[in-house]
C-alpha cells in the first residue's frame, strides 16, 4: 500500500472516531480528552523522534516517526486541518526555489 492511501485511510478511521467514538478506542479517548492531551502527545512523540535520531537508530527512527504522523493527523482533525490543506500549502511551497532566509544578525550586547 502506497504512504498517501495509508495516510488517507488512517485519516479516514479517525475522523470516525471523532465523530462516532468507539468505547477502548485510543483516538475517541484522545478526542474525548480534548486539544491539550493531544498536544501532550504531539509533544512527547516529537521528542522521541528526536532521541531515537539521536541514538540513529532506523527501526527506532521509524517506529517514533510513524507514532507522530499518528498524533498529527489526530490534532489536524481536532483542528479541522486535512490532508488536502497540507497538500495545497506543501504545493506552494514547492514553487518557491533559492528562498534560503539569511542568518539572523547577533546584536551585542544581547545573549
Amino acid at each position: 500500500m502506497e504512504f498517501q492511501s495509508i495516510l488517507e485511510e488512517l485519516s479516514k478511521v479517525i475522523e470516525e472516531r471523532k465523530s462516532d467514538p468507539i468505547e477502548g478506542s485510543y483516538t475517541s479517548y484522545l478526542f474525548k480528552e480534548g486539544i491539550d492531551k493531544i498536544l501532550k502527545k504531539v509533544g512527547e512523540e516529537s521528542a522521541e523522534v528526536i532521541i531515537a535520531s539521536k541514538n540513529n537508530d532506523k527501526k527506532e527512527e521509524v517506529y517514533e516517526i510513524c507514532d507522530l504522523i499518528y498524533h498529527l493527523l489526530v490534532l489536524m482533525s481536532n483542528q479541522n486541518i486535512t490532508l488536502d490543506d497540507l497538500s495545497q500549502e506543501l504545493g506552494k511551497r514547492r514553487q518557491k526555489i533559492c528562498n534560503k532566509k539569511p542568518e539572523r544578525k547577533i546584536i551585542e550586547g544581547i545573549h
